[in-house]
């Protein structure tokens, strides 16, 4: 994996660490349903470009 790759990882799982506790706030508090989804995309595109990047090695 080079630089780059492991720069890109590193910010990814940051954002992952805000991500999900806000994720499991909106899903405990409902009040906008888009706002779930936005964060549940989000979260799903992080997951899958960290597994591509973690494969790439």
């Amino acid at each position: 994996m080079d630089k780059k790759a492991k720069k890109r990882l590193d910010i990814i799982n940051k954002k992952l660490q805000t991500l999900r506790p806000r994720l499991a706030g909106s899903r405990e508090q409902a009040d906008d349903p888009q706002e779930l989804k936005q964060l549940e995309d989000e979260v799903a595109a992080l997951e899958a470009e960290a597994a591509e990047l973690k494969a790439s090695k």
